[in-house]
This record gives C-alpha cells, structure tokens and sequence, in this order.
C-alpha cells in the first residue's frame, strides 16, 4: 500500500494558486521493445521515473503530484515511492490507474487531485530529464494565461507529404516547435473542455489540442533540447550522458 505523505518540506512560491503535478505513465512503452515500462530502465542506478517525480518535488511551483500508470504497474511504481518516501518524495499524493485512452488517462489522474487545485501541470512521465527550471517557467507561464506548453524551434528542415511518400510542400522551419511538457492549464477550463470533448467523442493525444479544439490560446515556453523522451533504446544511452553532465 502506498504511504500517507505529508507536504512539509517543500514551501510553495505562491499560495493563491494551487497547482498540482498529473505525470502520465499508463503507456505500453512497444517501441522501446524490453518488455516492461519505460520508466523502470535504470538511469545511472536508479529508475527512470525517479529523476521525473525528484523534479516535480524540487518545484517550488508544484503542491502535489499524481501518477498514472498501468494498473499491471501500480504495486512496482508505489515500492520506487516508498524506497524514497519522506527524503525525496513527499509530495506524492496518489497513484492511480490509467484509462484506455491518454485522455482518459489524465482524467483519472485529475480526478485524484485535491479539490483546491487551480492549474494542472500535465507531464509524460518518459521525459524523465525534465528540470526543475523549466518547470517553474511553463507553471509561471500557465498561470498567467491559462495554457502554456514547453516547446523548442525546430532544427531540421520539415517536409509534409503525400500519402506515397512524395513531398507535398515543406513549411517554414521558423514557426514549427517540437512541443514537449510539462503543459500547464487552468484546471477550471481543462475540465471543462475535457467535458465537451467527451460528449462529442472527441479524443486528443495532446493536451494543447484539446485547448486548441475550442479556440484557446496556448502559449509556448522556450524549452531545452535535453528535454528528450524516452521512446527507443537510443535514448537510455544519450538520457545517461545527460544526466552525467549534471552532476
């Protein structure tokens, strides 16, 4: 069973907003082809996840944290929590199982969030080298507008293309961003277009999407390429040398 956990160590930066941390780890991790979870890779000794939720926790901007997962994962996702419980993860306040869907999976997850939270910092919890920084620019940053992601200028020149392979037509490189999370929204609105999208059998992979569907401004933070995610077994090698770099 998962642990009570007590929000004492870490004070919070601004106490007319509550914000609470949804990290989405219900994925089957298929590409990464190891057979379990991709947040359970260890990363220079330790599981993936654990550098995900040590972040969220060092944010002063964050008053709590929810996880999603597989239902199969519950019991190994709450044993990496206790190990670190009251050191390094206190502000863990529940672990909930996934939906089918990666919508219906944030559902659940904000369904698990305290009643006074104002904003939801949604975050894949595969983007394991997320910083503590970046975190507090896209809060700040959803806090004043009401929707704001992580995203980084695009590098490589895009092409769009036919269904043939054939290019179609290539976009302007300077108005293109590799979008990333956290994605932070005003917790009120969220639900409320979560609401109309269901009853219109609407899903989203994104969550600006959905904001994006009802004609929402969201506002793009400047993010950092080491914000990778986990997705191919390349990945575990370049996430150990950043993690390296940090320390």
């Amino acid at each position: 069973m998962l642990k009570n956990f007590s929000f004492g160590k870490n004070k919070v930066v601004n106490n007319k907003k509550f914000v609470s941390a949804v990290i989405v780890c219900a994925g089957n991790s298929t590409r990464m082809g190891l057979g379990k979870s991709k947040q359970f890779i260890e990363l220079l000794g330790k599981p993936a996840v654990y550098y995900t939720i040590k972040a969220f926790e060092e944010s002063l901007s964050v008053n709590e944290v929810v996880i999603v997962c597989r239902e199969c994962d519950r019991a190994d996702f709450e044993n990496i929590i206790n190990n670190y419980n009251f050191s390094n993860f206190s502000k863990v306040k529940a672990v909930v199982s996934g939906g089918e869907t990666r919508s219906q999976s944030v559902a659940n997850g904000i369904n698990a969030t305290d009643k006074k939270s104002t904003h939801l910092a949604i975050h894949d919890g595969a983007r394991c080298l997320i910083t503590v920084a970046e975190i507090e620019k896209s809060v700040l940053m959803g806090i004043s507008t009401g929707a704001a992601a992580l995203g980084v200028a695009v590098k490589d020149t895009i092409k769009i293309v036919n269904t043939d392979n054939t290019i179609k037509e290539t976009p302007d490189r300077s108005t293109l961003r590799a979008i990333q999370t956290p994605q932070v929204f005003d917790k009120e609105k969220y639900l409320e277009f979560l609401s109309e999208a269901k009853e219109s059998a609407v899903d989203f992979t994104d969550d600006c999407k959905l904001f994006e569907y009802f004609g929402q401004t969201v506002t793009v933070v400047d993010g950092l390429y080491t914000n990778i995610k986990l997705t191919t077994r390349d990945d575990i090698l370049m996430a150990e040398k950043i993690l390296e770099s940090r320390f």
